[in-house]
């Protein structure tokens, strides 16, 4: 926005043109009753007789003294209007080349390249928050149907613009006028998925309102409450079973869940009592913030049950697939062309005295089964693969939900390997999503976690931080859950 001191100049400039071209008019219009002052004199009185004692040559001289008195107006007029005119061409020139903030440019500066390079970052992170909490809006609501195409046309627009700034990163083109071109298409692409959401916002509202979401989100905040339990008994007994560096990625997610509960538990109950009152827009608010928090709160758990069936499932594969990476690398030996690599054996090994020894990371150790194929060019055995599969899809998981939990300090980076990852292949993905989480993990400790819990009440807050995401209606950490893009996050907000 325009500051007020910069809007104000080109007034005042207006203002001293004005100025100038009143004292020229005030000036001529001197000059004029200078001018004419002389002869109405000369035409309203009638001439006096002259003295007995007046010669000839006094009358002419009389007459020369008279034209003399219209030259001096002549003279003031022209003057007026030489400085005026003056003042008015130099004022305008003035204007046109001065370069201080004040005076407004007729070509205004393009952008530069960091300036550009930031705004995409800005674009891919808005753009992916807003089809994250549309995608997490939908599922409070049934019959959607226009909704969920446009939810689709935006995924691929984003999809498209994380890839797009993927190859510019990595240097893809080469060229400055190329580069440059690739930022303003991520931002393009970006605005069109943007576009799509804010297109049925309106539809998605209609029927969002049309259904009983209060009744929705508390039937959903009974549920999550209920499995918290369950849950965490379940993580308690992988992690004595596995052993603590198997269940590490999900350590306190049990009770970054109880927290958003416990903030939903806030909202449902302001909700609950702005319905009582009357208060339509307040009972909006309120559940859509609880949305937000129960939203969250089963990502959270459904993370830490996911990990402890893929710690489960990497338990009963390893023994299979050391078996198979063995076969592989038997097949290698004694060929000049592809030596059987003593690193493989060791990681063999290395996996063979774990499982013998105790409670092992079951998931991390298939992951090195693989890789330790993998480097061999082989791989290509059933066990393997399958493995591979389990092991891309448990970091792309984690990866995932941490970014969606703590969206609010996410930078593009990481969710852009993110993207990477899930158009990969499963060890590339692996690799990609594993870079993806560490990333996030590092914004996320780069951002803070202002405070935990509850806001204060009569603070004035209108959400509260959690994780590095802020829920609740207003502030810039993470909107309220709800359909739409960046338009529908600002009316919401």
């Amino acid at each position: 926005m325009t500051s007020s001191l910069i809007r104000g100049r080109p007034r005042r400039a207006a203002g001293h043109i004005a100025v100038r071209v009143g004292h020229a008019v005030l000036g001529g219009v001197a000059g004029v009753v200078w001018l004419v002052l002389p002869v109405m004199t000369s035409v309203t009185q009638d001439p006096v007789p002259a003295a007995g004692g007046v010669t000839a040559s006094a009358a002419q001289a009389a007459d020369g003294a008279s034209a003399t008195d219209y030259v001096l107006p002549l003279v003031a007029l022209a003057a007026a209007g030489a400085l005026g005119g003056y003042g008015y061409v130099r004022r305008i020139r003035r204007t046109r080349s001065r370069t201080t903030p004040g005076s407004p440019s007729p070509v205004p500066p393009a952008p530069s390249p960091a300036d550009v390079e930031r705004q995409a970052r800005a674009s891919l992170v808005l753009a992916d928050d807003c089809v994250r909490t549309s995608r997490e809006a939908l599922g409070y609501v049934d019959g959607a149907t226009s909704a969920e195409q446009a939810l689709r046309a935006a995924e691929t627009e984003l999809a498209a613009a994380f890839a797009i700034w993927r190859r510019y990163e990595e240097g893809v083109p080469e060229d400055a006028a190329g580069r440059r071109q690739a930022l303003v298409g991520v931002v393009g692409r970006c605005a069109e998925a943007g576009r799509r959401l804010d297109a049925e916002a309106a539809g998605f509202d209609a029927v969002w309102d049309a259904g009983d979401a209060l009744a929705v989100a508390e039937g959903r905040f009974r549920q999550l409450a209920g499995r918290t339990g369950t849950v965490s008994a379940a993580l308690a007994g992988a992690g004595e079973r596995y052993g603590a560096a198997a269940v590490a990625p999900v350590v306190g997610y049990v009770e970054q869940a109880k927290d958003r509960l416990v903030f939903a538990t806030a909202r449902l109950n302001q909700a609950r009592q702005a319905a009582d009152s009357g208060d339509g827009e307040g009972r909006r608010r309120g559940v859509r913030a609880a949305e937000g928090a129960v939203t969250q709160a089963a990502v959270l758990l459904g993370g830490v049950e996911r990990l402890v069936e893929e710690v489960r499932a990497a338990a009963e594969l390893v023994p299979a697939a050391l078996t198979g990476a063995e076969a592989e690398l038997t097949g290698l030996r004694g060929t000049a062309s592809r030596p059987r690599p003593a690193h493989a054996d060791a990681v063999l090994a290395g996996v063979r005295g774990e499982v013998t020894g105790g409670p092992y990371d079951t998931v991390d150790a298939l992951r090195r089964i693989v890789r330790a194929v993998e480097g061999t060019g082989g791989g290509r055995s059933g066990v393997i693969a399958a493995g591979a599969e389990l092991v891309a899809r448990s970091a792309l998981g984690a990866a995932d939900d941490f970014v969606g939990t703590h969206r609010a300090a996410v930078g593009a980076e990481a969710r852009a390997l993110l993207a990477a990852a899930g158009r990969s292949a499963p060890a590339d993905a692996d690799r990609l999503a594993r870079k993806a989480r560490e990333l996030a993990e590092r914004d996320v400790r780069a951002h803070g976690n202002p405070f935990a819990g509850e806001a204060a009440h009569g603070s004035g807050v209108g959400g509260v931080v959690l994780g590095g995401v802020l829920l609740g209606e207003e502030g810039d950490g993470g909107p309220v859950v709800a359909f739409g893009g960046p338009e529908s996050r600002r009316r919401l907000g």
